[in-house]
C-alpha cells in the first residue's frame, strides 16, 4: 500500500534530498507536497487531507516547526528533521518525539520509517504536552542574569560573571569570576535547569561549575577527578566517582 507523505523543510536542497532518499528507499512513498514555512504548512494542512506521513524540519524560515501545532489539528506522524545539537536531541528524546539529525543518513531514516510502519510512531495530536516541553526548550535561552542583594541595594549578575555555583549552609551562592559570593533564591537542582548545560556541570551535590573556570583536573582517589579552578576555594571540589564520566563526556561537548 502506497503512503503519501508531506515535507516541511525551507532549504530547497535539503527537501530534495530527502524526498530523493525516500524515493529510493520506499518506492510506495509518494511526496504529496513540499512547503518551506510554517504559514505554508498550515495553510496546506487545512485545505487538504491529512498525509499519512510528514517530515517536518525544525528551524523554518518564519519560526519553529511546533508552531504549526499551536495553528492547526495535526493528526498525522509526524517525523522530525533537525540541525540542532546534542543538547536539543535530548530534549526529544525525553519527550518521545521522533527526529533525524541533518544530514540525515540512510540508517536513520530507515529505522523511523520502520517505527512507523510497525504503528509504533505516536500521533502528534496526543503529543501537545511533550511539544510544548521540546518548544519551551528549545526555544529557552537559558538565564542571562540573577538579582542579588547587595547590603541594601539590589543589582543583577550577568550570567557570563558566574564561575560556580555552591550550596553551602542550606543555602545557595553563585560565586563570580571576582571571587564574590552572592546569596541566589534557586537550589542547585533547579539551577540544574535555569543554566546552559553546555556550560555548566553538577560536579557534585555542592558545586555546579562553569567550564571556563576549571584551569586543570587532577586524577584522584577512588576514580574521582579534582579540580582545579581559576577561582578560590575553601575546600577541594571533587567530581564524584558516579559523575566522572558523565563529566568526561560534557568536556568533549557531547
Amino acid at each position: 500500500m502506497s503512503v503519501n507523505y508531506l515535507i516541511v523543510e525551507d532549504e530547497k536542497l535539503s527537501a530534495e534530498r530527502l524526498a530523493g532518499m525516500v524515493t529510493r528507499l520506499f518506492p510506495d512513498f509518494h511526496v504529496v507536497k513540499t512547503v518551506d514555512s510554517v504559514k505554508s504548512a498550515v495553510r496546506w494542512i487545512m485545505q487538504n487531507d491529512p498525509p499519512q506521513l510528514a517530515f517536518f524540519d525544525i528551524q523554518l524560515a518564519d519560526g519553529l516547526s511546533f508552531e504549526i501545532f499551536e495553528q492547526v489539528p495535526v493528526s498525522f506522524p509526524v517525523i522530525f528533521t533537525t540541525a540542532f545539537n546534542e543538547y536539543a536531541i535530548r530534549a526529544f528524546k525525553v519527550n518521545s518525539i521522533d527526529y533525524l539529525l541533518k544530514p540525515v543518513s540512510e540508517d536513520e531514516l530507515k529505522a523511523a520509517v520502520s517505527k512507523f510502519r510497525s504503528g509504533l510512531a505516536k500521533s502528534t495530536i496526543h503529543e501537545s504536552d511533550a511539544i510544548a516541553m521540546a518548544l519551551k526548550q528549545l526555544t529557552n535561552t537559558h538565564k542571562a542574569r540573577f538579582l542579588v542583594r547587595v547590603g541594601e541595594h539590589l543589582k543583577t549578575i550577568d550570567i557570563s560573571e558566574a564561575a560556580l555555583f555552591l550550596s553551602m549552609e542550606k543555602s545557595t551562592y553563585l560565586r563570580s569570576y571576582g571571587n564574590r559570593d552572592y546569596g541566589i533564591n534557586f537550589t542547585l537542582e533547579q539551577l540544574e535547569s535555569l543554566v546552559d548545560p553546555r556550560q555548566y556541570f553538577r560536579v557534585n551535590r555542592k558545586y555546579l561549575v562553569h567550564l571556563k573556570s576549571i584551569k586543570d583536573i587532577i586524577a584522584y582517589s577512588n576514580s574521582r577527578l579534582k579540580l582545579i579552578l581559576t577561582v578560590a576555594s575553601d575546600e577541594d571540589i571533587i567530581v564524584s566517582r558516579e559523575r566522572v564520566e558523565d563529566f568526561k563526556r560534557w568536556l568533549e561537548g557531547e
